[in-house]
């Protein structure tokens, strides 16, 4: 056999190696990129915080403005994980279909 031949014969199953490898990479690119958005929502919900401590008062009798602010951003950072997650499932599965082809 010439190597030209072996080579012909070696390149499908070098893709088929390779099919891993790629999944295997595009898994820790999509987790480390929804790490650094869960890392950046983090910062930005404490920053949040912070803010509002700052320039609200703490009442204390009844339900507080400040609090009420604070239940809503955390109920939105809530929803942003949420939402976060159901992308990434959808990037796997998305992913997961494309290998198989």
């Amino acid at each position: 056999m010439t190597a030209t031949k072996t080579q012909a014969k070696a390149a499908p199953a070098g893709r088929r190696r390779s099919r891993p490898h790629r999944a295997e990479k595009l898994s820790e690119d999509v987790f480390g990129e929804v790490e650094a958005g869960q890392r950046a929502a983090i910062q930005a919900v404490k920053k949040f915080v912070d803010t509002v401590d700052r320039t609200l008062p703490h009442e204390t009798e009844g339900p507080s403005n400040r609090q009420t602010v604070v239940d809503a951003a955390m109920e939105m950072a809530d929803k942003l994980v949420h939402v976060q997650y159901d992308f990434l499932r959808k990037v796997v599965r998305s992913a997961g279909k494309s290998l198989e082809r």
